[in-house]
Parts: C-alpha cells; structure tokens; sequence
C-alpha cells in the first residue's frame, strides 16, 4: 500500500512539473557536514554571548545561552573526532582542542575589555578552523545537496557573526576591520539568501521558510548598514536569534532531502 501511495505521488509530482524530491534517512556524510557546520555558528555565538552580556543586555538569557552554546560545541567536537577518521581533519581538531580550552576560560570569567579583544580574536580563530572542517568534508561528497547544506548552515554562523561584531562595536570596538567584517558578513548572508531562494531542491517547507528568514532579515539590515546609530540591541539579539533557529530548520531539511532522477 505504502509503495502505492509512493507511486501515485511521483506520478503527480511528474504530471504537474513539481520537483520530485523526498525524505530519506540522512546519509553520514551530509550530517557530518551539518554537524560541522552548527560549529561554525557556535564559535560566533559564544562571542556574541559574551559581548552582550558584557553590555547588559538580555543578561539572563546571554549568560544561559553562553554556558549552553560552550556545552553544545564541545558535545559535537568529541562527536565528530570519532565518526571522522581523516587524518589531515584531525590534525585540525587538535588545533581546535587547544583553542577552545583557551576561548572556555576566556568566556567564563566575568567580562573584562582586554579579554573581551582575545575573544574576538579566538573567535575568528576557530571559526576559520571550522570553515576548514567543512570544506574538507563537502570535498568529499558528491551529492548535490551537500553544498546546498554547508550554504544553509553557514547562514546559522552569519546570523551570530553579525550580531557579534554589531555588540561589539556597541562595546567599542569600532576598528576598521570589525566594522568591514561586519559589512561583509552581511553581504555574504544575502547574497546565500538569493541562492537558497533559487535552489530547484526547495520544497514547499522550504520555501515557506526561507520566505520568513527573508522577513527577519528586513526587520534588522537596517541597523548592521549604519552602526553607528546604535539601533535597538535587544531587538538585534532575539530578530538574529530567530533567523539563526530558522536557518538551522532549512539545513535540516536540505540534510533529509533527497533527488530522484527522472528519465527525460
């Protein structure tokens, strides 16, 4: 009966032109890529954490969400040195170990500005170790789909590294090259943005939340492209919040979504 129904859906799906994709179990790799991907995002948003609590801002639920995030990324750290055998990832998660043991004191202190300029610093650090993760993993996948994942979830990072770097101007740290990071980091989010809203891999869920993601954006783009005027900050922490959490959806369901080729 099952395969009935699973017929007649791709006779359809076919009949009306739609793209025939479906859901199947996540294969290995592309969740590694995704895994590998929310560490991206955590590295950001540790330091996002720390800069808002720094500023009192949200004070509560920066300093849960700091403690929760430094948990999580090193969970999915121990994870992925076992399931990814690579020699030359690896080495990188070595690095990656003597890093974070650095960046977990830093955060955990009260705030302080000089530490505070070292946890830009590391932050940047482990982010480019962890971009490393995911290209490398990505190279190794033929699928299609993985490199709309590693997109998707570079979106989640994009989401926190914008957010970082606005409290931290806010916090004073208005250096040349913060504020140009900043300003790139936001065009990277939107150009991604157009080419996740183009993919012929989007299905209906997708789209629809991709259409929201594009709804939070318009509420907060005004006040990463002029920073000066400061802006509502706890607005920027719970609007980036909500598109980090809505990005995370979209790269779950790129994860699980699976082409059927068609003969034409």
């Amino acid at each position: 009966m099952i395969k009935l129904k699973t017929l007649l859906l791709l006779s359809l799906l076919t009949i009306l032109g739609l793209p025939l994709l479906c859901y199947a179990q996540t294969d290995p790799l592309s969740a590694a890529i995704n895994k590998a991907g929310k560490q991206r995002m955590l590295s950001q948003r540790i330091a996002k954490a720390y800069f808002f609590l720094g500023e009192n801002v949200r004070p509560d639920k920066a300093r849960a969400q700091l403690k929760a995030s430094l948990e999580l990324f090193s969970r999915h750290h121990n994870q992925l040195k076992k399931e990814i055998k690579d020699q030359d990832i690896q080495e990188l998660f070595a690095f990656i170990d003597i890093a974070l043991a650095d960046y977990s004191t830093l955060v955990s202190n009260p705030y302080d500005k000089n530490s505070a300029s070292e946890v830009l610093d590391l932050s940047e650090t482990l982010l480019e170790v962890c971009q490393s993760v995911v290209v490398k993993l990505e190279q190794s996948s033929k699928l299609k789909k993985a490199k709309l994942v590693n997109i998707s979830g570079r979106q989640r990072m994009l989401s926190q590294r914008i957010a970082k770097y606005y409290i931290a101007y806010q916090a004073g740290f208005r250096d040349p090259n913060s504020v140009e990071q900043l300003q790139k980091a936001v065009k990277e989010f939107e150009t991604a943005l157009k080419i996740l809203n183009g993919s012929s891999q989007n299905i209906p869920e997708i789209t629809s939340a991709l259409s929201k993601v594009g709804s939070l954006w318009k509420i907060v783009r005004k006040f990463f492209l002029d920073q000066k005027k400061g802006g509502l900050p706890v607005t920027v922490f719970a609007t980036t919040d909500s598109i980090m959490k809505e990005m995370n959806r979209i790269t779950n369901m790129y994860e699980k979504v699976v082409p059927i080729e068609t003969n034409k």
